[in-house]
């Protein structure tokens, strides 16, 4: 747990100055784009993980589960 933290933080340090200095060259974009696409990422990932955890369920039952909940 304390390795984990301080890896962490070791990282962050290391990213942060980058950033720091983009930010002061009038490119904050950059960083914010970057961590942007780190998220999408971390969506889709999330995304294909809930979408395959239930393999047994047919589209028609899917369907049929979401027109109740609308209901």
């Amino acid at each position: 747990m304390r390795k984990t933290y301080l890896i962490f933080l070791l990282v962050l340090i290391i990213l942060a100055w980058p950033a720091y200095y983009l930010y002061q060259r009038q490119l904050g974009a950059i960083p914010f784009l970057l961590i942007a696409i780190f998220f999408f990422y971390l969506t889709v990932k999330q995304f294909r993980r809930f979408t395959r955890h239930d393999p047994t369920k047919t589209n028609m039952e899917k369907k049929e589960k979401i027109k109740q909940n609308n209901r």
